[in-house]
């Protein structure tokens, strides 16, 4: 599983927020725990299938924000109290 972080331009308030998760579950089938904060500019998720990058650029553009960049990193699922499972 992988840890994805969108830098993202535009968003401005909890609306924005909202809106950009909802872009990211349609645009990546199986998305999850998706999350975004307009204060930090960025969108986080979780995914176990390589995500096109240039497709989610052009969704989130579709929507009238900018993706900036996207980095991917390994996840590692905790179990309760932190202890990797």
């Amino acid at each position: 599983m992988n840890k994805i972080t969108l830098k993202i331009e535009g968003m401005a308030c909890n609306m924005c927020e909202a809106h950009m998760n909802e872009t990211v579950r349609k645009a990546v089938p199986g998305a999850g725990k998706v999350s975004s904060s307009f204060r930090k500019g960025e969108t986080v998720f979780l995914s176990d299938e390589p995500v096109d990058e240039e497709m989610l650029k052009k969704a989130i553009g579709d929507t009238g924000y900018e993706m900036k960049s996207m980095t991917v990193e390994p996840y590692e699922s905790k179990g309760l109290f932190g202890i990797l499972r």
